[in-house]
């Protein structure tokens, strides 16, 4: 199953109410959070509407399992370690992406252990491109496949 790594760029000033509500409902409230979501025709279509706002792709198992050993928080605002994530849902770091990646487990649907949004940091090095743009026209939003990697590492 191909997971998405969806994460905002934009900021939240003169968002349209239609856009800004699918925001909401993506968990999209600040500009460089990131979040999850398994390939699925409701959030393609989620993803048309905010495509302006957001950046998103498919991500691999070693960024995502950098990801959430280096951003993701447990529901309390605690890191995320091997022990405690063993304690909290019943698995280890790589059990856990081989089971997101397999689409056994959804990682929206453990926020009542785990926080869904992943916060980042602005890009090292900045932006290469307009972020006002879409990825074909030369911008950073948009859909860009397995590059997303890169822009998360940088991100990390």
């Amino acid at each position: 199953m191909t997971l998405y790594a969806i994460i905002r760029i934009r900021g939240t000033v003169d968002v349209p109410p239609d856009v800004k509500a699918t925001l909401r409902m993506l968990r999209l409230t600040r500009k460089f959070t990131a979040v999850i979501y398994p390939k699925d025709p409701t959030i393609d279509g989620m993803l048309r509407v905010v495509k302006d706002w957001v950046t998103w792709g498919e991500i691999d198992r070693e960024t995502l399992k950098e990801l959430i050993l280096r951003r993701g928080r447990l529901v309390g605002n605690k890191p995320i370690t091997e022990e405690s994530l063993k304690e909290a849902i019943g698995m280890g770091v790589d059990e856990l992406v081989d089971a997101l990646l397999d689409g056994k487990v959804k990682w929206h649907k453990l926020d009542s252990k785990v926080k869904p949004v992943f916060r980042l940091h602005p890009p090292r090095g900045g932006f290469k491109r307009s972020i006002k743009k879409p990825v074909k026209a030369g911008g950073e939003l948009g859909y860009r496949g397995t590059d997303i990697n890169d822009l998360i590492r940088r991100m990390i």
